[in-house]
Parts: C-alpha cells; sequence; structure tokens
C-alpha cells in the first residue's frame, strides 16, 4: 500500500501543474483595429517539403491584420521545393525565395536556415514556422500584438497537433503532457528564469531588434532544438519569453508515422530529458505517476492516481485540441517517451550522430 500511495503524491505533481498551467495560459486575440506600422516577416526554412510547402505558403498568405512578408529558405532540398515556391512567388510578390548558402561547420541545418532568414526579412518581427505548420488567419496579427502590449520579447506556442495514425498518438501528446504537466509556470513571461524558459520551434515570434541583440540563432548554432535554446538565451540576457496557447493561431502535422516521429524525437530529446543525471529523475517521475499505479491495481490510492492521470490527459488534450482517441492510449503514451529519451541517451554515450533529412550531428550533449 505504501507504493501505492507514493504514485499517488506523484501523480499529484502534474495535476496541480497542469490545472494551474491550464488556467493561466494565455488565449490571444487579434487586435481589433489591426496592426497598422508593423510588418511581420513570417520565415519558413524549408528542406525536402514539396509535400508542405505550398499549403503552408497558402496559409500565410491569408494571414490579415498585419502587413505581411515571406520568406522561404531552401535549404538543399532534393525535391520540387524550390520550384513550387518560385512559382507561386511570381503570383504573389509578399513571396521571397532563397537559397541557403552551403552549411558551415558548428551549425545545424535548420538553425542556419533560420539565421539567414532573419537577415534578409525586413519585419518588426520575425515569426519562424516550420513548412508542416499552417498559420490561422489572425495568428501573426494578434500574436505580434500581444508580444508589444506585454513587452515580451520572443512568444511561442505549440499549434494543434494534427494525427493521422497510431504511431504519432504514441508520440505527440507527448509535447503538451510535458509543457503543461511539468514546467513550473508553464513557460509564462511572470517568471524571468532560463531553466524554466519553454518554446515550441514550430511556433516562434521574435522582436526583431531583440532577436538581434541576443544573438539570434547564431547564439545557438550547434542545437538541434532552437526553440527552446533561444528562449533560454532570451532569457539569459534579461527578456521577457511567454508560451501562449497555439492551437488556435496555427495546425501542425509533424510526423507521417511512428517511424518518423521516434527519429524526429529522438533527435531533439539530447537537448531536453535525455541527460545521464536527469533521465533517471524524470523516469521515477513520469513512471511513477502514469506507469506503475497500473502494476499496483486494485490498491485504491493507485486507482485514483490512475483517474487523476487519464482527467489531466483529458484536460490537456481537450485544451490542445487533440484528437480525444489518444487518451485511451496515455499510458503507452508516456512508456514510448521514456523509451526515445533512453534511446537518445544510449546514443550519446556511444558517440552515434543524430540524423535528419540526410544529415548527420554528432552526439554532443555531455550532462
Amino acid at each position: 500500500m505504501g507504493w501505492a500511495w507514493l504514485t499517488l503524491a506523484l501523480a499529484a505533481l502534474p495535476a496541480i501543474f497542469g490545472v494551474v498551467n491550464l488556467l493561466l495560459l494565455p488565449r490571444l486575440r487579434a487586435p481589433a483595429g489591426g496592426s497598422p506600422g508593423r510588418l511581420v516577416s513570417i520565415l519558413i526554412p524549408a528542406r525536402d517539403e514539396a509535400g508542405n510547402i505550398a499549403a503552408c505558403l497558402e496559409a500565410a498568405l491569408s494571414s490579415r491584420g498585419v502587413e505581411v512578408e515571406v520568406v522561404v529558405m531552401d535549404d538543399g532540398s532534393r525535391d520540387g521545393t524550390a520550384a513550387i515556391v518560385a512559382g507561386l512567388a511570381t503570383a504573389d510578390p509578399r513571396i521571397r525565395l532563397l537559397q541557403a548558402p552551403p552549411l558551415p561547420a558548428g551549425w545545424t541545418g535548420k538553425v542556419h536556415a533560420c539565421a539567414r532568414l532573419a537577415e534578409a526579412a525586413r519585419g518588426t518581427h520575425l515569426l519562424f514556422i516550420d513548412a508542416d505548420v499552417r498559420l490561422a488567419p489572425e495568428a501573426a496579427a494578434a500574436m505580434a500584438d500581444h508580444a508589444v502590449a506585454r513587452g515580451i520579447a520572443m512568444l511561442s506556442g505549440v499549434p494543434r497537433q494534427l494525427m493521422g495514425s497510431l504511431g504519432e498518438a504514441l508520440t505527440v501528446p507527448a509535447i503538451n503532457l510535458l509543457l503543461l504537466g511539468y514546467l513550473p509556470a508553464g513557460g509564462r513571461a511572470f517568471t524571468r528564469r532560463a531553466d524554466l524558459a519553454a518554446a515550441c520551434g514550430q511556433l516562434i515570434l521574435c522582436d526583431r531588434a531583440t532577436y538581434e541583440a541576443v544573438g539570434g540563432h547564431g547564439a545557438v548554432r550547434e542545437v538541434l532544438h532552437d526553440g527552446l535554446a533561444l528562449a533560454r538565451r532570451f532569457r539569459a540576457e534579461g527578456h521577457r519569453t511567454e508560451v501562449v496557447d497555439g492551437a488556435p493561431l496555427a495546425t501542425c502535422r509533424m510526423y507521417g508515422g511512428f517511424g518518423e516521429a521516434w527519429a524526429g524525437f529522438v533527435k531533439n530529446a539530447r537537448e531536453g530529458m535525455a541527460t545521464p543525471l536527469g533521465l533517471p529523475i524524470w523516469t521515477v517521475l513520469l513512471s511513477g505517476a502514469h506507469l506503475w499505479p497500473w502494476a499496483l491495481l486494485p490498491a485504491p490510492p493507485a486507482i485514483a492516481a490512475i483517474l487523476l492521470m487519464l482527467a489531466l490527459r483529458a484536460a490537456i488534450t481537450w485544451r490542445a485540441r487533440e484528437p480525444w482517441w489518444t487518451v485511451p492510449l496515455h499510458p503507452l503514451t508516456v512508456l514510448v517517451a521514456l523509451a526515445i529519451q533512453w534511446t537518445a541517451l544510449g546514443m550519446w554515450a556511444i558517440g552515434r550522430p543524430a540524423g535528419w533529412k540526410g544529415r548527420a550531428y554528432p552526439a554532443t550533449k555531455a550532462a
């Protein structure tokens, strides 16, 4: 019975954080009169995105309430990405297509492309999105207005995650679970601590002047998880960052199945939980709250822990607008998340590089 009470205590921690974070998570509204005098540069790094880029551009160009430009950096694509963008640019002068220069030593591909995009941008605000993101029409205006009104230098949100396969359902929901259930303050701007910063690299808006002052992507050139690294950089330099409700702002289908999702999350894990000191603690926290109770049934505290965790997952799923059918898979989602983290740590231990879209990056995570 003692172990069952421990699982209930471990379940109570994310439940408390989750309730507070869900209540405090800002939902943005577009300014009633628009945002005259502002130009939001929507910046899209693209490598082998022929299946995504046209829909991404169409959504970005549908932005209203603020003037936008859309700049695409073709980063050595081996498909028809560049040709698609070039064709659309002939019909809309707001689109610009750039070609990324060769990747310098010490840089990761997306970070380098984002840095070059920022240099070419003309806007007062830089809105970095991935090619698989579809912006809502009011997203750019709402984000820029919120940032200016609250004095926030960097704003981010997790887009509504679309999932079309079991493999995605077993991996993608862990993003919002960890952000809302385990991060004190949930990335809100009222805390300035760099170690409590958070961001989603799929959707990031930066004040241009502040971005340049902190060194931009050039200051985090070696990372793969650019959103988190940028948020920590901004806060370390004394600037405010905030995570807002991203579900009304954009949608994204990150991966096409389990294989892609596994590779993508393993790539980023080494800059998050997958550290020699941190991962054992995370394993106790996550398995104790979400997995152990099932082994301790029918003890009443274990039942209470299970109900608490399923209620938390249901609340996060509702707020994030994720598919309801993923909720019963919750224990498996946590199990897969831990397997991804331990795999990433094992790859670091043996010096195996992380690969993504034809590039390999050395295992540099050491703490």
